[in-house]
């Protein structure tokens, strides 16, 4: 029976069933689906390409579960044709032949964030976007948090915040989630594909804004937005209780988004912009950069459509953690700032995180190369900082469009070295009183770091290093 013919309706829905789970992951999503399917399973497997020693951290924390059963270093696919069910990871691509081969023998697909969209009862509010999803969920679900009585007189209880942020796992939590709670989830453009084939969105959306990524997996800049509007496109009218969509005035797309949404009777649309912060919040609010006023922005709109006042908003951000590898300040030495931007796997992203500054900027980037353009980084790195050392797969790329960008009165010097080490050692011999070094690679790390979050920590403990 194909997936498209019945839904999940509880969690006994995966009991006595084989379930194969793809992906483990370094991430937490893989670990996730097989605690919760292996409370329940008759048998559980686990799968990835990667081997036991790349996945160590993930391997151990499934440890205690004895019943569950490990193929890594590669997928067997008579695995795929005997499982009952299959979880998916976000990061396998709906055409993949192992995926074909178990709904070929009725195997029923899904994935971690389906199944939560299944089973959880509360109110999600979904964030989407390519730059800034991650602050502006935590911000959002801060600000919701510390409002109090202000929003649970309107009956929610709980607030609570997930997804890639790395907080509390969304099926850990589903038996913990009441109608009464909601739920702050940071959403991927692979997630929202993976939520359209069950055809659920979140009852609250935003995007932040719509930027080329991903186009290794998505192939165009339109199909990778296609995905990113899953989350409006199902969204479902209902003029008793309207869904909202939440769109960035700022964003050529998120602009045009809006226009074309608010005209459905059912859904109430809404729009936000750096202008629309009011000058008492800006001053309260600690984090650096135009790209994050645009977060707080977006993240003003969610608490004030839930009812949460101005006062309540700017005493939330005293007690505010920004969140670590976005513009993290992370060392300070002889009048050098040293900010760690590991997050940025984008060149939208670094180019924010250059905006971000007045000083004369050393930047550091490059990395695994997703198939995006640089030439606009290119000409920001060319006309705004002093020098440039590239290191990765896309170092040579990134350097030959500086060198095309560069005018000819100034010369940014740009050097390719062998390693983020090698890097951050020249960068202290470049770097004088007054300057900033910036880590903001615009690539994804998976050339020379498992993760982004590797990728920071790395970069931060070669920073204070004497």
């Amino acid at each position: 029976m194909s997936n498209r013919e019945y839904r999940i309706s509880d969690k006994g829905f995966f009991a006595g069933k084989k379930v194969l789970v793809m992906g483990l992951g370094r991430f937490g999503g893989g670990v996730d689906s097989a605690k919760f399917a292996v409370k329940i399973a008759a048998n559980v497997i686990v799968t990835d390409l990667a081997d036991a020693q790349q996945l160590r951290d993930s391997v151990k924390e499934l440890e205690e579960f004895s019943n569950i059963e490990f193929h890594l270093g590669g997928h067997e696919k008579s695995d795929f044709e005997k499982a009952d069910i299959v979880i998916v990871n976000p990061a396998v691509a709906p055409d993949n032949e192992f995926v074909a081969a178990a709904e070929q023998h009725g195997g029923f697909i899904t994935s971690q964030i389906n199944i939560f969209f299944e089973l959880s009862p509360a109110t999600i509010i979904g964030i989407t976007g390519s730059n800034g999803k991650s602050t502006t969920a935590a911000l959002a679900a801060h600000m919701l948090s510390n409002a109090g009585d202000e929003i649970r007189d309107t009956r929610y209880e709980n607030v609570r915040l997930s997804g890639n942020i790395g907080n509390e796992p969304l099926l850990a939590a589903i038996d913990k989630i009441s109608s009464n709670d909601l739920v702050v989830l940071e959403i991927s453009s692979f997630q929202a594909e993976q939520l359209a084939q069950i055809k659920k969105a979140p009852k609250v959306a935003l995007l932040t804004n719509l930027t080329p990524n991903h186009l290794d997996r998505h192939g165009t800049f339109a199909d990778y937005s296609a995905a990113k509007e899953n989350i409006f496109k199902f969204q479902r009218p209902d003029m008793n209780n309207p869904s909202v969509s939440i769109f960035n005035s700022e964003d050529k797309i998120g602009a045009e988004w809006y226009e074309r949404y608010r005209k459905e009777a059912g859904r109430i649309c809404l729009k936000f912009s750096t202008n629309d912060v009011s000058d008492d919040i800006r001053h309260a609010f600690g984090l650096v950069g135009r790209a994050n006023l645009s977060n707080l922005s977006a993240a003003i709109a969610v608490a004030k459509h839930f009812g949460v006042k101005d006062e309540q908003i700017r005493s939330s951000l005293a007690t505010f953690k920004p969140l670590a590898h976005r513009l993290e300040l992370v060392a300070e030495s002889k009048g050098v700032r040293w900010y760690n931007d590991s997050i940025a796997t984008t060149p939208a992203s670094a180019i924010a995180a250059l905006e971000a500054f007045d000083e004369p900027k050393i930047i550091i980037a490059g990395g695994y190369d997703k198939g995006l353009l640089f030439d606009e980084l290119a000409r920001q790195i060319a006309t705004k900082t002093k020098a440039a050392i590239l290191i990765g797969a896309t170092a040579k790329k990134i350097a030959d469009a500086i060198e095309k960008k560069t005018p000819a009165e100034k010369r940014t010097k740009v050097e390719v070295v062998g390693s983020l080490a090698d890097a951050v050692e020249l960068a202290k011999q470049l770097a004088v009183d007054g300057d900033v070094v910036l880590f903001s690679p615009a690539c994804a790390s998976y050339d020379m770091f498992d993760n982004y979050q590797q990728r920071g920590r790395e970069f931060a403990r070669l920073s204070t290093c004497k």
